[in-house]
């Protein structure tokens, strides 16, 4: 059997954490099955630490590109591949061979005010269709991404597995103290704060975030900090204005993208995590702050409730008073913080990589000897 699994999204955040420890964990769990890496030509080198049954082939297509839908049919063509796994929601119409998508989410459906044009919309709608129509499995990472794949596309529940993503191993592991004592030292971090990890595009409500943030701080947390990391705020004028509208400026930090062992530092010494997102197909940053051993304040909507169970505050999102209030019963209560803390970790430890790849492997194995072919109907369905 003969694998090829689009890589090009290595590096990426997010789907990269999902490409990464896909590919990683099919290496120690699978050395007959050759498999045939699709990624970007920098990225060659990838498969030096892989098994001899794996092996990178070049593609230059950039994603989401015309370029896509005809370079790599005809590369799997070429490579004489039996099944091919697009783990983005982009599966090109002419695959010639059997398939398996992953749909994360479906927020370009759900949100189309935040792609930057019709034409982006009506990509996506056409994309999604065709992944979930053409391929012969989807897999999806929660409960609710399944729901909006359904309500969005007329296609049978039993196309579509639920295989949830899971956290790097290094969370559960306390940063030794002299690296946390070094990452103190270099970001200036002796007040309480709380910390935010993720990108800032709109549907992470930043802006409700930095609402409820200053009305925490006029409740008598005056000497309370937020850190934001990810993306660079200078993209995002919204964000830049509410801070100066609050005069924040020495009490909110933006300090972009972190390496992990800082990442797993500031996890470490926050006071709390703050993940008020309006939609999340799975929500990884709630579940690293729990394995670090912090408590969280979440959304109650879309996938974080399954994802977080009873180890996190949920509140509203749409609601900077609810907010507010759920970062203030954390930040006061001691005992309702260590009740969280000691939850958290026993609900992250029930995500595993092994076991959502072992599931994946299984599926593969399926896809591939099975006789008959799912089809969707023909139509764009609700999308």
């Amino acid at each position: 059997m003969r694998i090829a699994i689009d890589v090009r999204k290595l590096h990426d955040y997010g789907i990269g954490t999902y490409v990464r420890n896909l590919v990683t964990h099919l290496h120690r769990l699978d050395s007959t099955t050759e498999y045939v890496l699709l990624c970007k030509p920098d990225d060659q080198t990838f498969a030096a630490n892989l098994g001899e049954n794996f092996r990178l082939v070049s593609q230059p297509a950039g994603p989401y590109s015309i370029s896509e839908q005809i370079r790599i049919p005809f590369q799997l063509q070429r490579e004489g591949v039996n099944l091919f796994h697009a783990p983005h929601y982009t599966l090109p119409a002419l695959t010639p061979c059997r398939s398996i998508v992953t749909i994360h989410d479906c927020i370009h459906l759900r949100f189309p005010q935040y792609l930057p044009n019709r034409l982006a919309h009506g990509y996506a709608r056409a994309a999604l269709w065709t992944a979930t129509h053409r391929s012969d499995r989807v897999l999806t990472v929660s409960e609710a991404s399944k729901l909006d794949i359904l309500n969005f596309f007329d296609i049978p529940a039993d196309k579509i597995t639920v295989i949830p993503n899971a956290i790097d191993d290094c969370f559960f592991v306390p940063p030794p103290d002299q690296n946390v004592e070094r990452i103190r030292e270099r970001y200036q971090l002796q007040a309480p704060f709380l910390l935010y990890v993720g990108n800032v595009h709109p549907h992470k409500n930043l802006e409700r975030l930095l609402d409820a943030f200053y009305k925490v701080r006029s409740l008598g947390h005056d000497d309370l900090t937020l850190l934001i990391i990810g993306d660079d705020i200078t993209r995002y004028a919204k964000l830049r204005r509410a801070v100066h509208r609050y005069q924040l400026h020495r009490s909110v930090r933006f300090l972009g993208f972190v390496p992990n062992e800082t990442l797993r530092v500031l996890y470490h010494l926050a006071r709390a995590f703050v993940f008020p997102s309006l939609y999340e197909g799975f929500g990884l940053p709630p579940l690293e702050a729990m394995a670090s051993g912090t408590a969280v304040v979440t959304s109650n909507v879309s996938s974080l409730p399954e994802v977080t169970g009873d180890a996190a505050v949920l509140v509203d999102p749409k609601s900077q008073d609810e907010i507010a209030s759920g970062i203030c019963r954390v930040l006061e209560d001691d005992i309702l913080r260590e009740q969280l803390v000691t939850k958290g970790r026993t609900r992250a430890k029930q995500f595993s990589w092994d076991r959502s790849i072992k599931r994946i492997l299984e599926i593969y194995r399926e896809t591939s000897h099975s006789d008959n072919r799912p089809s969707g109907k023909l139509g764009m369905d609700n999308a």
